[in-house]
């Protein structure tokens, strides 16, 4: 185990690198301040270093805010009900430092609005269900029920987000007033559409779809209930919201 002191003074941070792609970013990004107990109880339980893009975002702010909602990144977390909640609370770390504890199928490091789920590898994804190697990304999507490996890892994967190139991820997922809608739901809120991303009517014409800002839980919780019955597997944990 290394104490907090040794994951936190490093001589090089990535802090500094991942400002300066927020202030290059090309979409919008809003870096709320992170509340110090959950930061460095997610550091700690992380056995991560600053020198990580990982430590780094979970350490120095509560999370990033990309496209007005469309995407949340965890870290820190804002310590307040309604806001962007930690990466430790998503994750459902132990209350106190436990040396033995891991995430049982991956760390979830971030939703979009629409219950999609950015998850970064355990040590063993196939016995987890999950494509891709350990450490590597992957992304619960909503519309086929099924996880999809990004084959990076976190800190490609941020740097990726931050490249400002997502609306091609997403292209088949936006409608007209997504911005709109995104920018209204908070950060314990996610979209829920009817009839469902998955299904034929919504792949044929989204726009046609009905929409409503629901708990993030909901969302989340219905897409795992389709993937059991419709889908091809148990997508697993998918995060708590």
């Amino acid at each position: 185990m290394r104490e907090l002191n040794e994951l936190t003074d490093v001589a090089d941070p990535a802090w500094p690198e991942v400002l300066a792609m927020v202030d290059a970013c090309s979409i919008p990004v809003a870096v709320p301040a992170a509340d110090p107990g959950e930061s460095r109880r997610g550091l700690l339980q992380l056995q991560v270093t600053a020198r990580s893009m990982l430590g780094a975002v979970t350490l120095n702010c509560g999370g990033l805010v990309l496209d007005d909602g469309w995407v949340r990144v965890y870290g820190g977390g804002s310590g307040r009900d309604g806001a962007l909640p930690s990466l430790a609370r998503v994750n459902e770390f132990p209350a106190t430092f436990d040396p033995g504890w891991r995430p049982p199928a991956g760390l979830v490091v971030g939703h979009d609005v629409l219950g999609g789920v950015f998850a970064l590898n355990g040590a063993d994804p196939a016995a987890e269900g999950r494509p891709g190697e350990p450490g590597q990304m992957t992304y619960f999507a909503p519309d086929s029920l099924e996880w999809e490996a990004l084959g990076v890892g976190h800190s490609a994967w941020l740097s990726w987000l931050l490249g400002g190139d997502v609306a091609g991820f997403y292209s088949r997922l936006r409608w007209g007033g997504w911005r709109e809608d995104a920018a209204a739901a908070t950060f314990e809120q996610g979209i829920n559409h009817f009839p469902p991303l998955w299904s034929k009517e919504a792949h044929d014409d989204l726009d046609a779809t009905s929409r409503k800002a629901v708990p993030m839980r909901e969302v989340l919780g219905l897409a795992a209930d389709a993937a059991r019955q419709f889908g091809s597997a148990d997508p697993g944990f998918l995060g708590t919201v």
